[in-house]
């Protein structure tokens, strides 16, 4: 089974194609998979995430997503798994899942419940210890933006950085100045620790702040636009880099808008999928929204733009 050396470079976070009847569709999800391997500079996909329209998911089809992939990129590249649940017992039970499927990693998101109600800083380190207890796997934490009860402090950032299991970070704080300061704190508790952008809708404000890649639902749809964007931020090159995000400004605000990713943001990246011929069908699972008339007339037009618009 394959591993991940160091986490570094673009990680798409993988949609999950459905049939009209709502069933996950193998095949498509097979060719999803097997396409975004062909990029150079992807360096993992990751299954189960909010693109992956994971809260549709009940835990057989989680890990049945997960198994589909790692089956299809064996070889190839590794597979990490989100777990997303409300305590200790089903966060153990779903990262069994994960890694009987195939995951060579963990993507652990906060539990639900913290959105609300806040945590206790040791809450997160006992997650995290259960999860790894359960697993032995490599562990990547999930940072929520910081307007949330479930945001990180840089304090507990930087803990979380000094356990040995966890490998990398997904950060997605939606605060700049919050999202340097944290960063700051994982690098000087630990450097080695991979740390990368998960803001889809603003990548080159977010990557030229010295991270090690993206892992981004964004780049299950356009994998190529955001390779180039990192490749030039890591050479230094801005002219470039600003030329490449002027093509995905477009998409993104077809797709985001102004605003984070949501359920309906993540079914109009799939018909943005289908009109560049990446997905046959764009189905959501209720109760997610298709697109308008209107919205997909200006998905088409931000596709045409970057050269994306499949004939």
């Amino acid at each position: 089974m394959p591993t991940i050396a160091n986490y570094r470079g673009i990680i798409p976070a993988i949609s999950t194609p459905f049939k009209d009847d709502n069933r996950i569709d193998e095949p498509a999800l097979r060719k999803l998979a097997s396409w975004l391997a062909t990029h150079e500079g992807v360096v993992a996909v990751m299954t189960n995430g909010h693109t992956g329209e994971v809260f549709a998911l009940d835990p057989n089809e989680r890990a049945e997503v997960t198994r589909i992939v790692a089956d299809e990129l064996k070889g190839k590249l590794p597979v990490i798994s989100s777990v997303v649940c409300e305590g200790l017992t089903d966060a153990a039970h779903h990262a069994k899942l994960a890694k009987q499927a195939g995951a060579v990693g963990i993507d652990v998101m906060p539990p639900h419940h913290w959105l609300r109600f806040g945590f206790h800083p040791n809450h997160a380190t006992d997650y995290f210890k259960n999860i790894f207890d359960s697993t032995g796997l490599d562990l990547i934490c999930h940072v929520y933006p910081s307007w949330t009860k479930a945001s990180y402090s840089s304090a507990l950032l930087a803990d979380l950085a000094r356990l040995p299991y966890v490998q990398a970070f997904k950060v997605g704080q939606r605060d700049m100045s919050k999202y340097a300061r944290d960063i700051k704190a994982m690098r000087d508790a630990d450097a080695s620790k991979a740390i990368l952008t998960c803001h889809d809708e603003y990548l080159l404000s977010s990557m030229v702040q010295g991270v090690d890649g993206a892992l981004v639902g964004f780049a299950s749809a356009i994998p190529q636009l955001i390779i180039d964007l990192w490749n030039a931020v890591k050479a230094g090159d801005l002219h470039k880099a600003m030329a490449v995000q002027a093509l995905i400004t477009p998409i993104k605000e077809a797709v985001y808008g102004a605003g984070e990713p949501t359920g309906e943001a993540h079914a109009r990246m799939k018909a943005a999928m289908k009109y560049a011929g990446v997905l046959e069908s764009a189905h959501v699972r209720p109760p997610t929204h298709a697109p308008s008339a209107e919205e997909n007339d200006v998905i088409r037009k931000a596709l045409a733009n970057a050269g994306l618009l499949r004939a």
